[in-house]
C-alpha cells in the first residue's frame, strides 16, 4: 500500500471514530441539557400546563412563604365566583370604607365615601394592584375584611388549597402594614401561600373564569378621568408592551396574566400565565431580589416548559379503550354496556416521548353495583392515566343507553345462569 492511500485510510478510519463519539454522546447531552435544573435566582417555583394539571417543574413549590400581593388572587377568584352566582354585578356601586381609605402600599388613593363600580375596582386590583381597591370590594362582599378573609381561607379548602397557605387579609399585606385598627386578632399569623398553591388558584381562575384574563392582560388603564397618568400593569411580560421601549425586553409572547406581588418580607413574587399553540402555561416563582428578576427567573421557567414539552392526545374523545370495551351490568337487555373515557385523553409528554410512555389502566364498577336502566353517560367505572409521576384520573361512562329486560327474559336468565354454575361447580368436582 502506498503513503499516499495509507493516509486515506487514516483519515476515513479517524473520521469515522470521531462522528461515532458525536452519535452516540450528542442524544445523551441534549436530554442532560433538557433535565439540568434551571439554576433559579428565587426561593422557590412552580410549572403547570392548565389542561391537564400537569406539574412540569417544582422547586420547593410545596415551602410556604409570604407571597404578598399574589394573595388578591384568591380576592379576584371570589369576586367573580359572585358574579357568576348572581350576588354581585360589574355595574353594582360600592362605596369606599374607613378600611380601605386608610391602605398603604400599591393603592388609587380612594377617599372614605368615594364610590365606583365593582369593575372600576377589579381593574384597579387586578392591574394596578391597588389594595384600597381590594379591601373595598372585600368589605362589600362580606361586611368587614375579616369576615371575607374567612371566605377566603373556606374558598381555599373548598378548591383544594392545602393547610399550608393561609391567609390574614384581602391583599397580602404583612399584618404590620394593615391598618392598626383593622388587623386581626391573632399576632402570630401572616399570610402565606406555596407555590403549588398559588398555581392551583391560578388553574381555578384562568379554567372557570377565563374572562378575567381579559382584565389582567390591559397593559395600562386610566381609572378617574382626572387622573394624569394612568396605572400600569406591574406584569411587564404582557404581550401587549411588545410596543413599550421600557418593557420590551421582558415581553413573552402568548403572556396574558395573571398577578405580581412585593414586600420586603415576600421579596419579589409572580404568577404568569401565557399561551402558544394550543398549550396554555401556569408559572409561579416567590423570593426573587429584584422587580426584573421575577419577570427573568419566570421566563426560564416558561421557556422551560415550551421547549421541552407538548400536548398530545392519547385516545380521541368518544374512542373506546383498548383494554375495556364494556363493562358487565345487572338486570339489562344486555348483560353488556359499551363505554369509553368521559372525555379525550390528553398528555403533555416530554417532546420525544411516545403514547407509549402513558400507561392507561380502567377499573370497572362492580356489575352488583351497576342495575339497568343504564343512561348515557353514566359513570360505570374509573380510568387512570399514569406518565411519569403524574396521574390523571377520569370517569369511564357508559356511551349508549341500557334499558332494563322484562321480566321473562330475567326468568330465562336466571335458570340459564343457575344451570351454567350448576355444570360448573359439578365439573370443578372432577
Amino acid at each position: 500500500m502506498g503513503y499516499g492511500k495509507f493516509k486515506a485510510l487514516i483519515y476515513v478510519l479517524c473520521l469515522t471514530l470521531v462522528l461515532n463519539v458525536i452519535w452516540t454522546v450528542l442524544p445523551q447531552s441534549a436530554k442532560a441539557a433538557e433535565l439540568a435544573p434551571l439554576q433559579l435566582e428565587a426561593k422557590s417555583a412552580v410549572l403547570m400546563e392548565v389542561s391537564t394539571g400537569q406539574v412540569l417543574y417544582n422547586m420547593n413549590a410545596d415551602i410556604p412563604l409570604p407571597p404578598a400581593s399574589m394573595s388578591k388572587m384568591m380576592t379576584e377568584y371570589i369576586v367573580v365566583e359572585q358574579i357568576k352566582q348572581g350576588k354581585l354585578s360589574w355595574d353594582q356601586p360600592v362605596n369606599t370604607t374607613a378600611n380601605a381609605a386608610a391602605q398603604i402600599g400599591s393603592r388609587i388613593f380612594l377617599a372614605e365615601g368615594d364610590q365606583h363600580t365593582v369593575k372600576e375596582l377589579y381593574i384597579a386590583m387586578a392591574v394596578g394592584s391597588a389594595n384600597d381597591a381590594t379591601v373595598a370590594l372585600a368589605e362589600h362582599i362580606s361586611g368587614t375584611e375579616q369576615s371575607f378573609v374567612k371566605l377566603m381561607n373556606d374558598t381555599a379548602k373548598k378548591i383544594g388549597l392545602s393547610s399550608k397557605s393561609h391567609f390574614i387579609n384581602a391583599t397580602g399585606l404583612s399584618r404590620s402594614d394593615m391598618p392598626a385598627a383593622f388587623r386581626p386578632e391573632s399576632p402570630d399569623k401572616e399570610t402565606l401561600m406555596t407555590a403549588l398553591d398559588a398555581a392551583k388558584l391560578a388553574y381555578h381562575i384562568v379554567t372557570k373564569h377565563p374572562e378575567a384574563l381579559e382584565i389582567s392582560k390591559i397593559p395600562s388603564y386610566k381609572f378617574r378621568e382626572r387622573d394624569t397618568k394612568p396605572m400600569i400593569n406591574y406584569n411587564w411580560m404582557l404581550e401587549g408592551n411588545k410596543d413599550n421601549e421600557n418593557f420590551r425586553r421582558y415581553v413573552f409572547e402568548g403572556m396574558d396574566g395573571l398577578k405580581t406581588g412585593h414586600t420586603n418580607e415576600a421579596g419579589y413574587c409572580f404568577t404568569g400565565t401565557a399561551e402558544r399553540n394550543g398549550m396554555r402555561l401556569i408559572s409561579v416563582v416567590m423570593g426573587t431580589k429584584s422587580e426584573p428578576k421575577r419577570f427573568i427567573e419566570t421566563k426560564k421557567v416558561m421557556d422551560y416548559g415550551f421547549n421541552n414539552f407538548e400536548k398530545k392526545t392519547i385516545i380521541a374523545q368518544g374512542a373506546q379503550l383498548a383494554d375495556v370495551k364494556t363493562v358487565k351490568i345487572t338486570k339489562g337487555k344486555e348483560n353488556e354496556v359499551p363505554v369509553t373515557a368521559e372525555k379525550e385523553i390528553t398528555v403533555v409528554l416530554k417532546k420525544g416521548d411516545t403514547p407509549d410512555s402513558v400507561k392507561i389502566a380502567a377499573a370497572p364498577t362492580p356489575k352488583e353495583k351497576l342495575v339497568a336502566p343504564i343512561k348515557k353517560g353514566q359513570q360505570v367505572g374509573t380510568v387512570t392515566v399514569t406518565y411519569g409521576d403524574t396521574k390523571q384520573n377520569l370517569k369511564l361512562i357508559a356511551s349508549e343507553d341500557m334499558n332494563k329486560a322484562g321480566g321473562m327474559k330475567l326468568f330465562f336468565r336466571a335458570i340459564g345462569d343457575f344451570f351454567r354454575d350448576l355444570f360448573s361447580g359439578i365439573k370443578d368436582l372432577f
